[in-house]
């Protein structure tokens, strides 16, 4: 059977799942959706069978197949585990709808994940699973979300600038070799009251005079930090 399984057209695999339900077992559900002309028919046929979708092995599979149709994936989503649910969120064969509720399935289950799957998850995780990663406060997270490609200015910025941030965060923001050479960030570095003193001092020196202008008029600031900047900007000072 799995040989005419894999070797099946769209209408012989129908007819497999409709008349033989009985006969199907995990394997064979594998072999069905392996066939280059499963439909959508032959994923509903399947859909059918309680028995099948009992094995988390089919509901994975099934919620993964593109042939799969929309609502039947939203369904099984509920019911997969977090790795499952970033593979279907960074799948683009996949139906923006589906991918959407799998982002949100995965966020929902951050404070029920380990250390170790959520420095995982933060070096492969789409854009909106980023935005929510990116509150957490643990700095080996912040390190591993630095990793992921996806990453962009825009979602790190509002992190550099918050005054909740943890210093040790922004140190390591700091200290990395990709972003730590981005001017936007290492502004937004120094006026943060809560990056390490050490930190800062290193970076004034490659700050724009409109920057340093802003930081000498910051109260918010350490008066030490204030005061380099100063001296920056009229050497004569010193």
């Amino acid at each position: 059977m799995r040989v005419l399984l894999g070797e099946a057209d769209s209408g012989e695999l129908l007819e497999w799942v409709q008349d033989r339900a009985d006969a199907l077992d995990v394997p064979a559900v594998r072999q069905i959706l392996r066939n280059p002309f499963v439909t959508g028919d032959v994923v509903e046929a399947l859909m059918a069978v309680p028995r099948l979708l009992a094995a988390y092995e089919v509901r994975s599979a099934v919620a993964r197949h593109p042939k799969t149709p929309p609502v039947h994936s939203q369904r099984l989503i509920p019911t997969l585990f977090w790795r499952d649910l970033l593979e279907l969120s960074l799948d683009h064969r996949l139906p923006p709808v589906v991918r959407r509720l799998a982002e949100r399935h995965l966020v929902q289950r951050l404070p029920g994940i380990t250390l170790g799957e959520k420095l995982s998850l933060a070096r492969r995780a789409s854009h909106f699973v980023l935005h929510a990663l990116r509150t957490e406060s643990e700095p080996r997270i912040i390190e591993a979300l630095l990793e992921n490609p996806r990453l962009t200015e825009g979602i790190l910025l509002p992190l550099v600038g918050r005054e909740s941030t943890p210093p040790e965060v922004l140190r390591v923001i700091a200290k990395n070799r990709r972003w730590g050479r981005s001017y936007g960030i290492r502004s937004h570095l120094c006026r943060n009251p809560r990056t390490p003193g050490v930190v800062v001092i290193g970076l004034l020196a490659g700050l724009k005079r409109s920057d340093l202008r802003l930081i000498v008029g910051d109260s918010r600031l350490p008066r030490r930090t204030r005061e380099r900047a100063r001296k920056i900007l009229d050497p004569a000072a010193r």
